[in-house]
């Protein structure tokens, strides 16, 4: 139906092999280089965008829904020129840090939260990414507008199933892991949570409220989260329960990690002296009974 296709010269590759193979047997080699042009190609490439924008830019950013920790991203190529937020993309660290008024602009309203480098960025990417932006801008509604976000008053249950979520006593229903695997709190047990991740005491004030934090922990994009909750995500009513129990630790000062690590030394060494003494009662009379049999042999050739 068309008289050029795209990767032409590909198809004509793989249909000379089919033909020879009916005379000699087609290197591996060439079929494997085939089929990764065609996996490969420029249009391959491009597809991805949406997925990667999903997974690693909704959690801070909206394309038409307002802001979220990050600025809405909508019409951003007419607030800024092209190359700045590619070089932005590249490394925004260092654009930040720069002293550029834009970008200085840019994190007095992220509240000092800096925007981390976006996983396998390059050039290509992130001209992708604009493109995408752009598109996306020009719809009435975007894909990218955000989560519906419900707005109903948090409960004392909804607390509490967000502390047991926290904890681990009620299982996420994908699978995903409880949070005191990486985090801590400023109520959790005496021996306190993981160190991985920071404290999550006052998040809720640190992200600005209810629509950014909902946003990030649907689509968390940390290089340590994003691996876990990618396959396997929070449910809306789980997300719903978090963000209840993090409202509610506001006001509450984060955990005192130095008085877990003590707890958790002292209870090492009472354990290890616990298992010195079972250890010793276990084995007494053994070690006695040998002791015994060697002091009467030896007091035996004496008296010879």
């Amino acid at each position: 139906m068309c008289d050029n296709p795209p990767n032409g010269p590909v198809l004509k590759t793989l249909a000379f092999a089919s033909k020879a193979s009916t005379h000699w047997q087609v290197p591996l080699a060439m079929l494997c280089l085939s089929a990764g042009l065609l996996f490969f190609s420029p249009q391959a490439i491009g597809q991805d965008t949406p997925v990667y924008f999903k997974l690693n830019c909704t959690n801070c950013h909206t394309i038409g829904g307002g802001r979220l920790t990050g600025p809405d991203l909508k019409d951003v190529s007419k607030r800024q020129e092209r190359e700045w937020l590619i070089n932005f993309l590249m490394n925004p660290k260092s654009v930040l840090d720069s002293g550029d008024s834009y970008g200085k602009k840019i994190l007095e309203e992220s509240r000092g939260i800096y925007m981390p480098t976006p996983p396998q960025i390059s050039k290509d990417r992130a001209e992708n990414l604009l493109d995408l932006i752009e598109d996306e801008s020009l719809l009435e509604e975007s894909q990218f507008k955000g989560l519906k976000i419900s707005t109903a008053p948090f409960t004392d249950d909804d607390r509490a199933k967000g502390r047991n979520i926290f904890l681990g006593p009620h299982r996420l229903e994908a699978g995903g892991s409880a949070c005191i695997s990486c985090h801590s709190m400023y109520d959790t047990p005496s021996l306190g949570g993981g160190r991985l991740g920071p404290d999550l005491t006052n998040v809720y004030e640190r992200l600005k409220g209810r629509k950014a934090l909902s946003a990030w922990l649907g689509a968390p994009g940390t290089e340590t989260m994003q691996p876990i909750f990618a396959n396997h995500p929070l449910k809306s009513e789980e997300v719903h329960a978090l963000v209840a129990y993090f409202e509610s630790t506001t006001a509450e000062r984060p955990a005192d990690s130095s008085a877990g690590r003590v707890a958790f030394l002292l209870s090492g060494l009472v354990g290890a002296v616990i298992g010195v003494f079972f250890l010793d009662t276990l084995w007494k009379r053994r070690f006695h009974s040998v002791r015994r049999t060697l002091v009467e042999a030896n007091t035996s050739r004496g008296k010879l």
